[in-house]
């Protein structure tokens, strides 16, 4: 029983004898106290947290302790507004240590709830934990391990949840809490993992040992081979606490089966910012319901992201039948589900989370993570080296150029110069000259001038140690820049560019200044390769009136749903789909294979033959066959 529960149920029961021929004010007070708790240990919490606001409006002397019990409870219903305003008006002072402590707790949830890890992590780091009640103990270890997963901090995310399993009460629980830790520390590379694994009997030196032997060896293909290695591990951890059940449980749910769901939710905005998103994602989705005729039709529940918390709108589609849930489609609403519940049921997230892993949690996004690569990718097999780098001046247009770098470099090559642009300018001169080092030939001619002749000739020259200018621009932008980028003489430099640089429709008045730009893109944008009743010109009366920037995002509804049934499986046999030949990483991202493509005489040509990317099938593929 909660040692809450208990406590309050004393108090109660003590004021009820001492005050059995007069109620008191004081008793009043304890059984509005006990009341709150109660709806708190039912789920009720708008309700509890509305009696502890009454409390505090009577009872001024403990008017602070009141608002912080009221506070946790609103960020239990969702509601973090309230609870931050409520968080705002406590004064700290006049709190013990351990409410201290528990008001650090209360912020740090909502911190991680806006996205904010830093702050979260720096009041992690001066609560003590050992003067919470072990209740928020718990919530404090299981912070601290979220936190640092999405700072990519996952050695000190595992050693959290290392922290964390003393205090577990149940056997179920304990076992959660290990897949975690065994989930997180399998991201790591396995160097990572052999290198800086702590000696033995180190506990978590011990979950690194395990974690690499479950990477590399081959459960299904040779059981035997596996045993054997499982018994040396046992050897040099006799004591540590992956028990032997725990172990072969989490062994055979590594090639787990999928449930092939009769009911899904949908969890998208209806109003807001992502609303027109969630319209044309929901469209492609039902397109392709409609194209599966009686192959798998399940029921369909729809719910509005935009006016309810998303782990209340969960739990309501798991109690309305739900055994699959797609979405939600905002960062911030994904990282409160996976903060705020268990999964009982498979989450199909239509956006991405770097580091964000978390067990039936599966992220499918038009991430610019798969672009980066595939760009890398196809500039690497042309056999360039050296690489300039152009991307907008904005917080995405730094992370894609980090991608670009990133990227590049695991193909082992270099990254001369990153430089970015102002997209609400349409002259880029300076950026490009920065980035062509045009500067320092206009500077060397100075120098020449004064030291020289006042008459000498000049003509700027650009860099020579370029292979190939890797651009992250619109249509309308990349109109503008491509043009420039020849002004200043790099009509030799190969220009490899993000999707975006096409909108989807050829254009050829318009895209004449695009010529020999290379970009990888979705099949579904090219009628050669992806055809039938879910093509793009099959579907035009679906996307013919939406904005073209939300135009791929048709293709991301249809695969949404054609992949439903087999998520576990694209890991070993990759799905061809409108939005890339479809496989799932380590973290459970539904990662894309594009295909690519050259502008010539002013129209998108395919670059690998049509027969490589042949077979896309526009119906639904049966994975439970």
């Amino acid at each position: 029983m909660n040692r809450h529960y208990v406590i309050l149920s004393a108090f109660y029961l003590f004021f009820l004898s001492s005050c059995a021929n007069q109620p008191t004010q004081r008793h009043q007070y304890a059984l509005e106290t006990f009341k709150a708790e109660s709806f708190s240990q039912s789920g009720q919490h708008k309700q509890a947290a509305s009696l502890y606001q009454t409390l505090a409006k009577t009872k001024p002397a403990r008017r602070d302790a009141y608002k912080l019990l009221a506070a946790e409870a609103y960020i239990q219903s969702g509601d973090n507004h309230t609870a931050q305003s409520l968080i705002d008006s406590i004064n700290p002072a006049i709190l013990s240590a351990e409410q201290r402590n528990k008001l650090n707790l209360v912020v740090i949830q909502i911190n991680l709830s806006n996205g904010e890890m830093e702050k979260a992590l720096e009041l992690l780091n001066i609560t003590q934990p050992y003067k919470l009640t072990s209740t928020d103990q718990i919530t404090f270890y299981q912070s601290l391990a979220f936190a640092h997963s999405l700072m990519g901090n996952l050695l000190q995310s595992a050693q959290a949840r290392i922290q964390l399993t003393p205090l577990l009460q149940s056997t179920q629980q304990s076992n959660e809490n290990n897949t975690v830790i065994l989930d997180t520390l399998t991201l790591l590379p396995s160097q990572s993992l052999s290198l800086q694994q702590p000696p033995a009997p180190s506990v978590l030196g011990g979950w690194m040992a395990l974690a690499n032997l479950l990477k590399h060896s081959k459960i299904n293909q040779n059981p035997t081979e596996f045993q054997l290695a499982l018994n040396e591990w046992q050897r040099r951890f006799p004591q540590h606490p992956a028990f032997a059940d725990f172990i072969q449980s989490y062994s055979n749910s590594v090639k787990n089966t999928f449930k092939k769901p009769a009911t899904l939710a949908l969890l998208l905005p209806e109003s807001g910012r992502f609303a027109k998103a969630a319209e044309t994602i929901k469209a492609g989705f039902m397109a392709a319901y409609h194209n599966s005729q009686q192959s798998f039709q399940p029921s369909i529940r729809f719910y509005d992201s935009s006016t309810n918390n998303p782990i209340n709108l969960y739990h309501q589609a798991i109690a309305e039948g739900a055994e699959l849930v797609i979405g939600p489609l905002s960062k911030e609403n994904i990282q409160n589900l996976a903060l705020g519940a268990e999964l009982s049921i498979p989450v199909l997230a239509l956006n991405h989370i770097p580091n964000l892993a978390k067990d039936n949690l599966y992220q499918f996004g038009l991430s610019p993570i798969d672009e980066a690569k595939q760009i890398a990718s196809k500039a690497a097999s042309n056999g360039l080296s050296k690489i300039l780098i152009l991307t907008p001046e904005s917080n995405q247009g730094h992370r894609i150029a980090d991608y670009y770098s990133e990227y590049w470099q695991e193909t082992g090559g270099t990254t001369l110069e990153s430089q970015h642009y102002n997209n609400k300018e349409s002259d880029f001169s300076k950026p490009i000259k920065d980035l062509l080092n045009l500067d320092e030939s206009q500077y060397r001619y100075k120098k020449l001038r004064q030291h020289l002749a006042k008459n000498i000739e000049f003509t700027e020259r650009r860099r020579t140690d370029v292979d190939a200018i890797f651009l992250s621009a619109s249509a309308q932008k990349a109109r503008s820049i491509y043009p420039q980028l020849r002004f200043y003489r790099a009509t030799q430099v190969p220009v490899y560019a993000s999707p975006q640089i096409y909108t989807g429709q050829a254009n050829p008045s318009a895209d004449i200044d695009l010529n020999s730009i290379t970009f990888c893109d979705i099949p579904w944008l090219f009628p050669e390769i992806y055809s039938g009743e879910l093509s793009q010109e099959a579907l035009r009366e679906i996307w013919q009136h939406i904005p073209i920037n939300y135009l791929r995002l048709v293709a991301l509804g249809i695969d949404s749903f054609n992949i439903i049934t087999g998520l576990d499986q694209i890991a070993d046999s990759p799905f061809k789909g409108a939005t890339g030949t479809l496989s799932l990483d380590m973290e459970n991202r539904i990662t894309r294979q594009l295909v690519c493509a050259q502008f010539i005489d002013n129209r998108p040509v395919l670059l690998e033959p049509v027969a490589m990317e042949a077979e896309y099938d526009t119906d639904i593929q049966d994975f439970s066959q």
